[in-house]
């Protein structure tokens, strides 16, 4: 196995091209689209499956069984509820998050019609010239925002002569800025953020021409925010596969802020033994700055694939994020180190129980968490 050069231009380029393109689950065809040129251009074969996930594959010297890499192109989002007298719409959210990461968001909302409308998430009461301080003691639920579109409408009528209707999608505003310091502001990096980094690996393995010792599946779902992940994407032959995602930094979690967070376990359970380890153990050879830290309420694309009734080892890699399914922020130096992980991996021979060496002594943890 060798470290490979990770275009960095390409990775930051590529996540600012997904991050402008509107993908809340249900509404992902475009973003599949642009993912497809993507591999066009890399020259990587591809298929889509009927609910529009993309099988890629890197030839390997053996065909099977083989392993996969996956993240997930689909996004939080909102849909219309109900149409409301004042002209305005009642929504409730795509996947989950709480309504205060919504309130103040720019959004678009997507019609039938020949047209789409921009607006603004607002709560119900929102001008303190108004409500005083009712505007801190309203709740925060769904049922206590609604979008103010930038039209001339003022009735349910006027909401139904421009084709709004209720199930009409709604894509928040993604703010990405990136700062000379090395930190990406935006919505959506979970898990746009861990696309780009895979695809900046698979890049790198093709750049350098190397070989791999068996077929790696590159999978990008479309359904991973409501649960439904990686349960109908994997070919049978794959044995194990890697899942691709954020690491959640906050007090009490061991999150690696500036490089690869391994995980040991989600609410779904623990990964497996072997896999994890044979990662670990490529990050503690090849010095790839990363910790371990378990996760209480969060699940990936692994956990649908094993309730699907996979017969797979499953993994977990994550980069930094902070205020996840919030205001996302993470670090280039995050994104580089998961991509070298991956394209190391790609490179590694496939796990097996008779991987029985020890863990390095080096330690893999990069704080201890504190209460």
């Amino acid at each position: 196995m060798q470290s490979l050069p990770i275009d960095t231009t390409y990775l930051i380029d590529l996540l600012r091209r997904l991050l402008s393109t509107p993908s809340p689950t249900g509404m992902t065809d475009q973003i599949t689209r642009l993912a497809c040129a993507e591999f066009e251009a890399l020259g990587i074969p591809f298929e889509l499956t009927r609910r529009g996930a993309i099988r890629a594959d890197l030839e390997g010297a053996r065909h099977s069984p083989d392993r996969a890499v996956v993240a997930h192109l689909d996004t939080l989002g909102a849909m219309v509820r109900a149409l409301k007298p004042n002209g305005r719409l009642a929504i409730l959210p795509v996947g989950t998050y709480s309504a205060r990461f919504a309130t103040g968001s720019r959004v678009t909302v997507f019609c039938d019609g020949t047209r789409n409308y921009r607006g603004t998430v607002l709560p119900l009461k929102a001008s303190g010239h108004v409500y005083n301080e009712e505007i801190d003691t309203q709740p925060t639920d769904w049922d206590h925002v609604e979008v103010r579109l930038d039209e001339r409408f003022e009735t349910i009528d006027d909401l139904m002569r421009g084709e709004i209707h209720v199930g009409d999608h709604i894509a928040l505003d993604t703010g990405f800025e990136m700062s000379d310091t090395g930190f990406i502001n935006a919505r959506h990096l979970d898990d746009k953020a861990g696309v780009a980094a895979m695809l900046t690996a698979v890049k790198a393995v093709r750049d350098a021409g190397v070989a791999l010792p068996i077929d790696c599946h590159v999978l990008l779902t479309i359904s991973e925010e409501v649960g439904v992940g990686a349960s109908h994407v994997l070919h049978g032959d794959v044995a194990e596969m890697v899942s691709i995602d954020n690491g959640t930094l906050a007090p009490g979690q061991n999150t690696c802020p500036y490089g690869v967070t391994i995980s040991m376990m989600d609410s779904s359970g623990p990964f497996d033994w072997h896999l994890t380890r044979r990662l670990i153990r490529i990050c503690q050879e090849h010095r790839i700055v990363h910790s371990r830290d378990v996760f209480r309420y969060y699940r990936s694309d692994a956990a649908a694939a094993l309730e699907a009734g996979n017969d797979i080892r499953t993994a977990l890699v994550c980069f930094a994020l902070d205020s996840s399914h919030g205001f996302e922020r993470t670090h280039i130096e995050s994104l580089t180190e998961l991509a070298t992980l991956i394209g190391l991996y790609m490179q590694a021979p496939p796990v097996s129980t008779r991987d029985a060496e020890p863990l390095s002594t080096m330690s893999s943890s990069v704080r201890v968490p504190t209460e």
